[in-house]
């Protein structure tokens, strides 16, 4: 049932490429992702910024000439190390040789399937580089750090996906034993903009992850900006305009931390389901992010009513599968839409074994024109109990 929208619920409970010599891949930490991180002090965004912003980097807004911090800069949720951004000071490989020139989508590529950690280097101004080909991640090797910054730009040019990893894709190298639940490769992007990426008519793996596809492995993204990506407008499973997500190595959940998905009007995503994120069995934990402007265009829900196509939920997450969770902390998502239910976030485990936590959030104006959760606007949730909502409001 739905609630109306007139009415405010807060709620509190207590319940160019060029290779660095003598440069690798840090050792993995024991939570999956690389030790030395940037950020190591575990200070909010807002304390961050306060103390040198320019440290993680200002995102040019899709080419507008305006230069923001991605992320919500009032969120106070803490960061735990493994979700912090990656320390690139030492780069394995830089794309690049100091102008935009070298700066092209076949670097950008190469770099991709060399793996390490790579960085930029385009010249002092922000750049965008609108790939020719998908970068994807190789499974012989460790994985991929991305940094791009805070000044560079990845495109798809409105007509291809930008980024891939897949775990159980044996052209992307050896694929042994339980494939979707390997440790390596292991994929962090940070300070980028990922614009206009499309994954329509890309069915692999059930389609869907217009920016970025990944399937196992491990994943983060940290102080990056997704805007204006898009996958198939119809199907009642497939989603992720800017990501879509299939499991992670022994469950660990994806990390979402300080980023922006749209951030204004018509910078939003839009797929038949999760204008944002979208996953199958896998957690997320969204830290002082923005998710807004973004839409599920879908028709018929999942599974899809007779006579129609299918989809239309989650505006900006869709998250199903069983045994799985999803926290939002400090983080704002506002302004979405789902044509059929959950025009904030569509949650729906199989075997009523997942939790949905929202904690020092705000959730508004999420448009449901099919169907939500009693008490929760903006929400369809299906699972163990009911939503936890800590010092949040929803409206």
């Amino acid at each position: 049932m739905r609630a109306k929208w007139g009415v405010a619920v807060l709620i509190s409970l207590v319940t160019g490429l060029a290779s660095v010599p003598g440069a690798a891949m840090p050792a993995w930490g024991s939570g999956g992702f690389p030790a030395g991180h940037r950020e190591a002090t575990g200070k909010t965004l807002r304390e961050a910024v306060g103390e040198g912003g320019a440290r993680m980097g200002a995102v040019l807004t899709g080419g507008s000439g305006r230069e923001a911090v991605p992320g919500n800069p009032g969120g106070r949720a803490a960061v735990p190390a493994e979700a912090r951004a990656v320390d690139t000071t030492h780069p394995t490989r830089v794309v690049g040789t100091g102008t935009p020139a070298g700066c092209t989508s076949r670097a950008v590529v190469e770099a991709v399937a060399a793996g390490g950690i790579i960085t930029f280097s385009c010249g002092p101004a922000p750049v965008t580089i609108t790939l020719t080909a998908t970068a994807k991640v190789r499974n012989t090797g460790a994985g991929v750090v991305l940094d791009g910054g805070g000044k560079v730009t990845l495109s798809g040019g409105g007509r291809r996906r930008i980024l891939y990893m897949n775990t159980c894709d044996e052209a992307q190298g050896r694929v042994t034993g339980r494939c979707d639940d390997r440790g390596q490769p292991q994929l962090v992007v940070q300070n980028l903009t990922f614009a206009d990426g499309n994954a329509t008519g890309q069915m692999e793996e059930g389609g869907g992850g217009g920016a970025i596809f990944v399937r196992g492995g491990r994943f983060k993204v940290v102080n990056s900006r997704f805007l204006r990506n898009r996958c198939d407008p119809t199907g009642p499973d497939l989603g992720g305009a800017a990501i879509r997500v299939l499991n992670q190595f022994r469950g660990r959940p994806v990390y979402i931390v300080n980023s922006t998905f749209g951030g204004s009007a018509g910078q939003g995503g839009t797929c038949s389901n999760g204008g944002a994120l979208s996953s199958i069995g896998v957690s997320w934990v969204v830290l002082n992010s923005v998710m807004t402007h973004n839409t599920a265009i879908g028709r018929g829900a999942n599974p899809a009513r007779t006579g129609t196509p299918g989809g239309g939920s989650g505006g900006a997450i869709y998250a199903d599968g069983d045994r799985f969770g999803v926290r939002i902390a400090g983080s704002v998502i506002q302004d979405n839409s789902a044509r059929e239910g959950g025009g904030a976030v569509f949650f729906v485990s199989n075997d009523r074994t997942g939790t949905l936590t929202i904690e020092g959030s705000t959730l508004r104006g999420n448009r449901s024109a099919g169907f939500e959760t009693e008490g929760f606007p903006g929400i369809f949730f299906l699972g163990a109990g009911r939503p936890k909502v800590v010092s949040s409001t929803l409206r």
